[in-house]
């Protein structure tokens, strides 16, 4: 998956504080994503995040998952 810094993420999942979009702020074998309303910062295993993706947004414009 074409995944890149700074893309925003939809995910299945929420966060706890029930948000479900976070930004991309490293990418490799593991992600670190930034919760979109509380700025919490997490470390994702790639497989984790890839396989929760609902959207994926670059430059406000959706991409296509592939």
């Amino acid at each position: 998956m074409d995944i890149h810094i700074n893309d925003e993420l939809i995910m299945k999942k929420p966060h706890p504080c029930g948000n479900n979009r976070f930004l991309v702020l490293r990418v490799g074998m593991d992600f670190k994503i930034r919760c979109m309303q509380c700025g919490r910062e997490v470390m994702v295993p790639r497989k984790k995040v890839e396989h929760n993706i609902r959207k994926v947004y670059r430059d406000n414009e959706e991409i296509e998952k592939s």
